[in-house]
């Protein structure tokens, strides 16, 4: 597989990551498998897929220690990003950015790892209540103690603004403008390496401002959802449901109404994909309009079946003309909020 490369330190990794959370966390849980989501994790690494990202709160816990289970025989094939700063109660997540209680969560990823050190530790959500100076500051700390190897931003779900229906929205370019400010002070303190934030066709709003910010500075992005949520694959089917569980029940873009409005985005990766050949999917042509966006971005598609891993490793060698890019970047904007 293709090779990028994070930040200024040149943290190589394979062009496509893999999304660990779906194995433990957000989907339905009635189809979660640990020997299964095992297989499919080592199914990565044997094809390249090197960036395995997690976090603490997916499960909470849970899914470091599958990916864990992985690593103890596999560390030197994998690139271990995890994340810091949420915490999960019964029917609430809150953020704790406190210096002591960083360098305590970092020290329980090392152990549900099986790992001495992060190759990238992520704020998964500045806290509020604590300067992000100061959480930063003790990220930067687990570097100098060998802990960890770069730092990340996450900025998923940190979004200044929303655009619905997909009508034009004056604010579309400052929804990521909250992040950058914030992106702004921490490099003050330590280098950022990568920032990972949603990018997809039916979520292009971190072209605007924040890829940019990113390139200008050589640091890494890290695609989060570039499959839309499984959307993007046109493998749901519109009005089927999702158990309560999935996070999807709740979504506004995945009630039967707005699916079914959003078919045209499908149907127009479809289009491209068979240009290709008859193997070739409208997830992989997905993936390969993220790949596309520069050579600084990796997308991270969720999941937790070999066959998906493979699908979706298989767009890193899919090269898109640009009759293709166009018509992707010109199909009609996502129908929905995003929240």
């Amino acid at each position: 597989m293709e090779r990028r490369t994070i930040g200024a330190a040149a943290l190589a990794v394979g062009a496509v990551g893999l999304g660990c959370m779906p194995m433990s966390w957000g989907y339905s849980g009635s189809r979660r498998r640990g020997d299964e989501s095992l297989r499919a994790l080592h199914r990565a690494l044997d094809l390249g897929v090197s960036l395995l990202d997690t976090a603490d709160m997916y499960g909470p816990y849970t899914n470091e220690l599958l990916v864990g289970r992985a690593l103890r025989e596999r560390r030197g094939d994998a690139f271990v990003s995890t994340k810091v700063g949420l915490l999960v109660g019964e029917q609430h997540i809150v953020a704790n950015g406190r210096p002591g209680y960083v360098r305590r969560a970092c020290d329980a990823s090392l152990r549900r790892l099986q790992t001495d050190v992060i190759d990238l530790y992520q704020l998964h959500r500045a806290d509020p209540e604590v300067p992000v100076e100061e959480t930063w500051g003790a990220m930067a700390e687990l570097v100098q103690a060998g802990k960890v190897r770069a730092l990340g931003l996450c900025a998923v779900g940190a979004r200044g603004g929303r655009r619905a229906g997909g009508r034009p929205y004056d604010a579309t370019k400052r929804l990521y403008d909250a992040t950058i400010r914030q992106l702004n002070r921490v490099q003050q303190v330590f280098p950022v390496s990568a920032v990972e934030a949603e990018l997809s066709v039916w979520s292009p709003e971190a072209l605007d401002a924040l890829l940019p910010w990113c390139e200008t500075r050589g640091i890494g992005f890290l695609a989060a959802m570039p499959l839309g949520n499984g959307f993007l694959t046109g493998t749901l089917t519109p009005g089927e449901g999702f158990e309560p569980d999935d996070m999807r029940a709740r979504h506004p873009r995945f009630t039967a109404e707005m699916m079914a409005a959003n078919q045209p985005i499908v149907a127009g990766l479809r289009r491209v994909a068979a240009r290709h050949g008859e193997d070739v999917t409208p997830a992989q042509v997905a993936l390969a309009w993220v790949l596309a966006q520069g050579r600084h971005v990796v997308p991270v598609p969720g999941a937790k079946q070999q066959r998906w891993v493979t699908e979706n490793a298989a767009a890193s060698g899919l090269r898109l003309t640009a009759r293709d890019l166009a018509e992707v970047t010109g199909l009609p904007a996502a129908q929905g909020s995003w929240e």
